[in-house]
């Protein structure tokens, strides 16, 4: 398996959930549809296969199933595809495709015994029905079969390096066949999930392959839904991921029925400074997932994007300045969360739970952060995440001795973590060793230690360019901003200006790097390049509902 948690919002796993039916999010009524019966959703997009059918509905079941494959729906991909065999029980890509959904993927690297069972089956019942399949269908039967075995071995890997290279060959024969371009795509990012690129942007394995493979495919089908939503995620952490805006924008409409591909532009949007555009992808997709949760109040791993999309929101809204929908969209995703399930899996869900806290720190709500009630004692990062904002919190209002005594406090939290405690992609221990040099640069700067505040931001923002790419990152609030305040208050506004510059390099346009810079060029007297600064922060600030003064606000401004 892999050295690194399932990553992302993947075993944010928040998830398999007991099904957010028990939370406090909006259900847009209660349905009379049997939660898990096939269901036939408007708005699927018009993407097409033919399969060797001669039944119309079948055929229309297969395609919205592959069509929720690609979405990452699998749950509903393999209920459409069971519907499909109901229509017509000779359908040989229908156990394709319920076999290719009970495996692994970028989100979910694992598979349970019940996944190996489902998948087995549907292999053998492929291949005894291959001989009226066509020769494309027989190949990609034969691909799929490798990819199995009838128990879970110890190691799938070799399983997976099998099925990337079995996929390979039919991509040889079938270059001009967009799907099978995707499917050999996904079959190689399976092989380093999350890990295409280096940290700085450079391609890692098979990452140059996987773009040029999808880049064909979009060639052939510009409007391929698979091949735009894998394109987004093999190019976001590479040195140019504004390649993708075009997949991005047209995917944007392409299958409204599924959450997820409408959030996924949003991904491509933060990397290239569409902070706007990146909070209404998000916000589109929690309305559709409400509609989608009237039919399947229990969604299985599909929650994992529910709960990733409000995330993503809150973080979004967070950069542009909207206070209210960010904190609106933080305590959802609390909410959302069985307590029953998060006590069960707290490894998991304690990643994620601070997340309210986080957001009320970015807009300098120092009383409301001191009246949150302290997370229960399962959870040991939101704990010390808790303990880091109200230590934050005293040290803004001045309070340095109950700073210090929060930092005391976060000191005793961090050291109940486990050695593998993880955040979504990162570990734990890295992320809160950033958090307390943001605490105690911050209380430096409140005794009036100004050398000893910069240094300890500098070793902040050193971790930080460290942790390993995800998004949204495993910390939200970049430490230039703070350095920049320090810095602009100190009246070394050269040094401000270099800071904000390397910042909006990471972040572009966001606004609270645009304030700073449009700050600091104008007390050093570049009075037209402070101009320009400042219109482009009005337009990265043109919904915000908060007044800057600093480009933190644990800095008072001027």
């Amino acid at each position: 398996m892999f050295a690194k948690p399932p990553l992302v919002l993947a075993l944010l796993s928040c998830m398999v959930l007991v099904g957010c039916q028990k939370s406090g999010l909006p259900t847009a009524g209660r349905s009379s549809v049997d939660p898990q019966a096939p269901h036939l959703f408007d708005a699927m997009g018009d993407h097409h296969r033919p399969v060797t059918t001669a039944s119309p509905m079948a055929q229309k079941w297969f395609d919205h199933g592959l069509i929720w494959a690609y979405a990452f729906n699998h749950g509903e991909a393999i209920r459409c595809f069971r519907a499909a065999l109901k229509e017509d029980p000779n359908l040989a890509m229908a156990w394709w495709g319920i076999a290719l959904c009970n495996g692994p993927h970028i989100n979910n690297p694992s598979m349970t015994a019940q996944n190996y069972a489902d998948a087995w089956e549907a292999v053998g019942n492929a291949r005894r029905l291959a001989a009226g399949a066509s020769s494309v269908e027989k190949a990609l039967i034969e691909a799929i079969a490798t990819r199995y075995a009838p128990s879970a071995p110890a190691d799938r890997a070799p399983l997976d390096k099998a099925y990337a290279a079995a996929m390979a060959k039919v991509h040889e024969t079938c270059r001009a066949d967009a799907d099978v371009a995707v499917l050999y795509a996904e079959a190689m990012m399976d092989l380093q999930p999350w890990d295409l690129w280096t940290k700085d942007g450079k391609p890692k394995g098979q990452a140059e392959k996987i773009v040029a493979v999808l880049e064909d495919a979009i060639r052939h089908n510009p409007n391929h839904p698979g091949a735009l939503h894998l394109y987004i995620h093999a190019v976001e952490a590479s040195q140019q991921p504004g390649r993708a805006m075009a997949a991005a924008d047209r995917l944007r409409n392409l299958v409204p029925a599924a959450g997820h591909l409408v959030h996924m532009p949003s991904h491509i949007d933060v990397r290239t400074g569409k902070w706007a555009e990146a909070s209404d992808a998000n916000q589109r997709a929690i309305e559709t997932d409400v509609k989608y949760r009237q039919i399947r109040p229990r969604s299985g791993f599909w929650n994992v994007y529910m709960l990733h999309n409000r995330h993503f929101l809150a973080y979004s809204a967070m950069m542009e300045g909207r206070r209210d929908v960010a904190i609106k969209a933080a305590r959802e995703m609390v909410a959302s969360v069985p307590v029953d399930w998060a006590m069960e899996n707290a490894a998991i869900a304690d990643a994620y739970m601070a997340i309210p806290y986080e957001s009320l720190m970015r807009f300098g709500l120092w009383d409301q952060i001191l009246v949150e009630p302290a997370p229960p004692a399962y959870l040991p990062i939101t704990t010390a995440l808790w303990h880091f904002t109200r230590g934050i919190a005293h040290a803004a209002k001045g309070d340095v001795k109950a700073a210090n005594a929060e930092h005391a406090a976060f000191a005793l939290a961090r050291a109940k973590l486990a050695p593998d405690a993880h955040m979504a992609i990162n570990p734990a221990k890295n992320v809160l060793d950033l958090a307390d040099h943001v605490l105690q640069g911050e209380i430096a700067f409140r005794e009036g230690k100004l050398d000893g505040a910069i240094s300890h931001l500098n070793k902040a923002i050193a971790l930080e360019d460290d942790l390993q790419y995800m998004e949204p990152p495993d910390w939200v609030h970049p430490g230039r901003h703070i350095l920049g305040a320090f810095l602009v208050s100190a009246q070394r506004y050269s040094e401000a200006e270099k800071v904000y510059r390397q910042d909006l390099e990471k972040w572009p346009e966001n606004g609270w790097a645009l304030y700073g810079l449009a700050t600091a060029l104008g007390k050093q007297g570049k009075t037209a390049e402070a101009s320009a600064v400042e219109k482009r922060f009005k337009a990265a600030w043109a919904r915000a509902d908060t007044q800057l003064a600093s480009s933190c606000f644990c800095v008072a401004g001027e």
